[in-house]
């Protein structure tokens, strides 16, 4: 846009009052890709402790059945060291051997620690850190769909986001929960971080975009408007019969070409006046 307007116009700081004005743009929020690195750093999971939890719990006795939960399910105490007196192995292992044991535990959990710094360290330098705080508006992450294959190119002018929206409270570190309209109630409301894209502008000062019929999924289908033109293409042998499409939430200048096939088979209406 600036390559275009400097041929004909210049002010002081044009150049930087364009990228404000296209950083605030409703229209290039919703349509336009990003280009930065996947927002939201890594966030590696707790060490488990629920196994041992479990094994403790399962070897332990129950005043309400008189045994351990192990012994009612096998018929059979766990063999484990406590078991080793009764089954005149404790002779042959002493202190020495439970800390071991616990050496060995530590080491394990030690090691597991040091791996989860590496891998956050490598999946961190392709990714950046992005908060937000409540009360600021956001757009939602949506996947469009489109009920035909293309011949050629796949809209990239169709809307990545969806919004915006009001952020309601963070959850964690890496998750957010919006403040959704009642027709996306089947939604769950709390998202990450990489899903969002901060809003410039607030909703107040922007036009109202047009309603896009989301699914539960957050994915929308694109509906054929009309048939503006028709032809052929294929091979000398074949050909195969095409249509120019207007598509919902369009300009004629995206129409695009589709097989009649597959438009009378989808899409019937298209054809009742013929």
């Amino acid at each position: 846009m600036y390559q275009d307007l400097k041929k004909l116009f210049w002010w002081r700081r044009m150049k930087r009052d364009i990228a404000a004005f296209i950083a605030q743009c409703e229209t290039c929020n919703r349509i336009k890709a990003e280009k930065q690195r996947p927002a939201g750093l890594l966030k590696p999971l707790e060490i488990p402790i629920l196994p041992f939890a479990e094994f403790s719990y399962n070897n332990s006795y129950q005043a309400s059945i008189e045994m351990s939960p192990f012994q009612a399910l096998y018929g059979r105490q766990c063999r484990t060291p406590l078991m080793w007196e009764e089954s005149g192995e404790r002779e042959f292992f002493g202190p020495a051997m439970f800390e071991e044991a616990a050496e060995n535990v530590a080491k394990v959990r030690e090691n597991l620690r040091v791996a989860q710094s590496r891998q956050k360290s490598y999946a961190d330098k392709r990714r950046r850190e992005l908060t937000f705080e409540a009360g600021e508006f956001v757009y939602l992450k949506v996947s469009p769909l489109r009920g035909t294959k293309r011949f050629h190119t796949r809209g990239k002018l169709a809307p990545r986001y969806v919004g915006p929206y009001r952020i309601k409270k963070k959850i964690g570190e890496l998750a957010y929960e919006l403040k959704l309209p009642e027709h996306l109630s089947g939604v769950h409301p709390v998202f990450h971080v990489s899903q969002l894209h901060k809003c410039l502008r607030l909703p107040e000062d922007q036009i109202s975009p047009e309603a896009i019929d989301l699914q539960d999924n957050l994915e929308y289908l694109e509906h054929p408007v009309q048939i503006l033109d028709r032809a052929e293409k294929g091979t000398r042998r074949t050909r195969i019969p095409v249509c120019k499409v207007l598509w919902s939430n369009h300009s004629e200048r995206e129409a695009t070409w589709e097989k009649e096939s597959e438009l009378r088979e989808k899409y019937p209406h298209l054809f009742e006046n013929e």
